[in-house]
């Protein structure tokens, strides 16, 4: 039986919760709309108050795997549907589709990787009230 306190790794992280309590937000705006607040994160948790990392790695890394993984995933369902050969523009079809697709979503990997880090950096109860 699963304690009634426990929360889920997935739920909270995709929820962009705290890596401590899995309750709290880190990011001062739900959405990544406007862009320029994106990525702004609160000095402290506002459940449990931990500090976050102030970290010299803000998650460039983890955002680059993201991105080169989507360009991968996007082969995944381009090239069932429309096909890609040499002969014809369809590869540079699908390079445009692809970068699109990742210059759209690229907000939103800024903030999973920066997630990401934290939770590799700040374990779950890690910091006890």
């Amino acid at each position: 039986m699963v304690d009634a306190q426990k929360r889920y790794l997935l739920p909270s992280l995709l929820q962009m919760k705290c890596p401590n309590c899995r309750k709290g937000r880190v990011f001062t705006t739900k959405h990544i709309l406007p862009l320029n607040t994106c990525l702004q994160m609160h000095e402290r948790c506002t459940e449990c108050h931990v500090k976050f990392i102030k970290e010299q790695n803000p998650g460039y890394g983890i955002n680059y795997v993201l991105t080169v993984m989507m360009l991968f995933l996007n082969l995944v369902w381009y090239y069932p549907i429309f096909g890609i050969r040499y002969d014809d523009n369809s590869l540079y079809y699908f390079l445009t589709v692809s970068v699109i697709i990742t210059l759209l979503l690229q907000p939103w990997f800024m903030r999973l990787s920066r997630i990401l880090f934290l939770y590799f950096t700040i374990y779950y109860h890690s910091y006890r009230k």
